[in-house]
């Protein structure tokens, strides 16, 4: 099976989960981050934060504030910087 092929088939499940017809096999939960906590602890602006993961710095922001929370990759790759902290420089250099 080739990578588009791969790719066809989750969508297709992630449908059918969407649609109720099929239950999803796992889920995984992230406890939300502090992100302000984090960057504070990275001693970055919310703009080099915003810039590492590739989002606005309103979206840092309304992180902070939980007026919003972070989600799907963005939860991971906070988790995992979290964790590491060393990991967000390597964000950053790319």
């Amino acid at each position: 099976m080739n990578f588009f092929d791969e790719l066809k088939t989750s969508l297709e499940e992630a449908v059918d989960i969407k649609n109720g017809t099929k239950v999803s096999p796992r889920v995984t939960r992230f406890k939300i981050a502090d992100v302000k906590a984090i960057r504070k602890h990275l001693n970055v602006s919310q703009s080099e934060m915003a810039k590492a993961l590739g989002t606005s710095v309103d979206t840092i922001k309304s992180w902070e504030s939980k007026r919003r929370n972070p989600t799907g990759l963005a939860a991971k790759v906070l988790a995992a910087i979290q964790a590491n902290p060393a990991f967000y420089r390597e964000l950053a250099e790319h």
